[in-house]
């Protein structure tokens, strides 16, 4: 077994991730108080309303996204060999379903850009991206850091 390092800050969590693709396990809570947990692509980036630095990623499952408009505690698990920490955070819903003062339809489509980018994403075909992310009513979960642990 690998010796576990101590991390204290989001950006040092999210870096355990950064060499696969800012892959994650999200868990949110269901209404019967269990956990609901997923794989995803998480980025680092800024929020682009406050500019605070903040976890994010992009998704369309249906479970997840009821489970976080009704209860917006997250926590995003990230992994590197036997080094890992947790980030748990309270989620904002930004997208078709889920408007924001600050979100039209053009900064929607680049942010949901920014975060696949964030997350180590690339494209060959950025229109065929927006098309689908358009779709398929992508939404972008912007996770604010209120607890950082390792292990």
């Amino acid at each position: 077994m690998g010796q576990t390092v101590c991390m204290t800050t989001v950006r040092e969590a999210w870096a355990l991730s950064r060499d696969d693709h800012g892959l994650a396990i999200v868990s949110t809570l269901r209404a019967d108080h269990t956990i609901q947990s997923s794989l995803v692509n998480v980025g680092l980036m800024n929020h682009p309303e406050t500019g605070a630095e903040i976890l994010a990623f992009v998704t369309y499952g249906r479970v997840k996204l009821a489970n976080l408009r009704a209860r917006p505690q997250i926590a995003v698990a990230f992994r590197n060999g036997w080094n890992y920490a947790t980030v748990e955070g309270t989620a904002e819903l930004a997208g078709p379903d889920d408007p924001r003062p600050w979100l039209d339809a053009e900064r929607l489509r680049l942010l949901l850009r920014e975060i696949f980018t964030a997350a180590g994403g690339t494209h060959d075909d950025w229109d065929e991206y927006d098309r689908v992310m358009a779709e398929q009513r992508r939404a972008a979960v912007l996770v604010t850091p209120t607890r950082v642990y390792p292990r």
